[in-house]
């Protein structure tokens, strides 16, 4: 049996959708900015100020490895912009199936909200307003999300619920 590993930009559901899939299936939940923000000992915005994009990317790298390798079968949830790198890709993909979650960008930045919620988001801390930073990212990560998907769901109009159908459905075809 395989990992099940969301990606997507912030706000498509990777975590809340895990979460349900993790507990439908089973199997524990993983989400990779909380492991490298545990293992790093601080939060994700203290790490960006901390060691920039760059060196958030570096742990979040061998984060992903570490659950890629787990022998017991996971739901992953990939931070944003784990698979704009091409071995992340390749590990997520060899580790098991990659659902991509979607949603427009009006949609994700009502998810991702303001205050609390948009400041522990560091992407979001440029002044533009979260839609428009959020459609810069999706046109700049879609080829890279493309490459790391088996399959794609889209998150607009759904429940977690309903979205953990659609991804379980998926799951439940390429596993068997």
């Amino acid at each position: 049996m395989s990992h099940l590993v969301l990606v997507g930009l912030m706000g498509a559901g990777k975590s809340s959708v895990g979460r349900v899939c993790a507990e439908r299936l089973g199997r524990p939940f993983v989400d990779v900015d909380d492991l490298v923000a545990t293992t790093a000992g601080r939060s994700v915005p203290e790490i960006f100020a901390e060691v920039g994009e760059a060196g958030f990317r570096a742990l979040e790298r061998t984060a992903l490895d570490d659950v890629c390798r787990s022998p017991a079968p996971l739901v992953i949830a990939c931070g944003g912009g784990a698979v704009v790198d091409p071995d992340n890709r390749r590990r997520a993909r060899a580790a098991g199936l990659v659902v991509w979650l979607t949603a427009d960008s009006a949609t994700l930045a009502d998810r991702v909200g303001a205050g609390a919620e948009q400041a522990r988001r560091p992407l979001l801390a440029g002044g533009d307003p979260p839609v428009a930073t959020l459609e810069r990212l999706a046109t700049l990560r879609a080829p890279a999300y493309a490459a790391a998907a088996h399959v794609t769901v889209d998150t607009a109009g759904r429940t977690v619920g309903e979205v953990a159908d659609a991804v379980l459905e998926e799951y439940g075809r390429w596993s068997g």
